[in-house]
């Protein structure tokens, strides 16, 4: 039979057992001495030395069951206060970006509002229409942020789920380039889709969900693309049952030390050069709740000065 530890394992609780050991040894030695009048012959210790050994086992494993059961309940405590702070501190962390999405289109609409209530700018039709212009645009910013906030809560509790269908990929690839011409002429940005055999890539997930996805990731890439440079679309095999969307840019890059937040909500590498690029600052998190939505995954990789790579995997159809 093997014991569930060894008896050095834990030094500490070794030298408790062997002084309680000790201990009661030296109580029965002095008990035996003065208050035993039957004879001590040689059967008498080896029963002595039994009974001892096994008072030091049971002390030993009680020990160590007591000193492994306190020890993982403390680190299971202390995991539980760290998991707590974590997640007070995103708490905190999301109310700060939230407010401050928020609160930036609300005073841009109310000072338009303001100077039009006041009647500075009621008798200048042009002016007008222009600060009503701009009044709308802060409108369509807050609804924005509050659809992408409602549909990552939708995923998150399960009512949002995948409408899965069979579709070639490349021809969802072509629609987001249609899609972003001039938004990518505007950039200076070409758009490449490499599929050098005309191939046809059959892939079983929700088109839509996944047209956003391809959206966002190459907004993403445009926005903050090199000048002459390009967003490329690679899409590979990953594995007899999976394949692989590479989105490719050679733009400026990410420190690693940002990549493992990219994908939180409101989470920007450069707040100011962020928002001044606009983005309600969720669309990252977006692609990660569709990607897990389909049960698949999603990797970056980055290099500062020489590009970076989103990369997803979709199902192939099961014929």
């Amino acid at each position: 039979m093997k014991l569930p530890f060894k008896f050095k394992s834990n030094p500490q609780a070794f030298r408790a057992s062997l002084y309680i050991t000790f201990t009661a040894f030296a109580l029965d030695f002095i008990f035996k001495l003065f208050y035993n009048t039957n004879p001590v012959n040689e059967v008498t210790y080896l029963l002595t030395f039994i009974y001892f050994f096994i008072l030091f086992l049971i002390i030993r494993l009680t020990l160590e069951i007591f000193i492994r059961t306190y020890i993982k309940n403390e680190e299971e405590r202390r995991s539980e206060i760290n998991i707590l702070k974590d997640q007070e501190n995103y708490r905190r962390e999301f109310l700060g970006n939230i407010s401050h999405e928020l609160k930036t289109p609300l005073f841009t609409i109310q000072g338009y509002i303001l100077t039009l209530v006041d009647g500075g700018a009621l008798k200048d039709k042009k002016v007008r229409e222009k600060y009503l212009r701009r009044a709308a645009k802060g409108v369509d910013r807050i609804i924005s942020i509050v659809k992408d906030l409602d549909l990552i809560t939708q995923f998150e509790s399960g009512i949002k789920t995948v409408d899965r269908s069979e579709f070639n990929i490349f021809d969802l690839v072509d629609n987001v380039f249609d899609l972003l011409e001039f938004e990518s002429e505007k950039n200076n940005i070409s758009l490449k889709l490499e599929n050098n055999n005309n191939s046809l890539i059959y892939v079983n997930a929700d088109q839509e969900r996944i047209l956003q996805v391809l959206t966002n990731l190459i907004v993403n890439s445009i926005k903050y693309g090199s000048d002459n440079g390009y967003t490329k679309v690679i899409v590979e095999d990953f594995n007899k049952e999976k394949v692989i969307v590479r989105i490719i840019d050679n733009g400026e890059g990410i420190e690693e030390e940002h990549i493992p937040r990219l994908f939180e909500r409101f989470y920007r590498i450069d707040k100011n050069r962020s928002r001044k690029k606009g983005g309600s600052g969720l669309g990252l998190s977006i692609v990660k709740h569709i990607i897990e939505a389909h049960n698949e995954q999603i990797f970056v990789k980055s290099e500062i000065g020489a590009g970076t790579e989103f990369s997803f995997t979709l199902s192939k159809p099961k014929f």
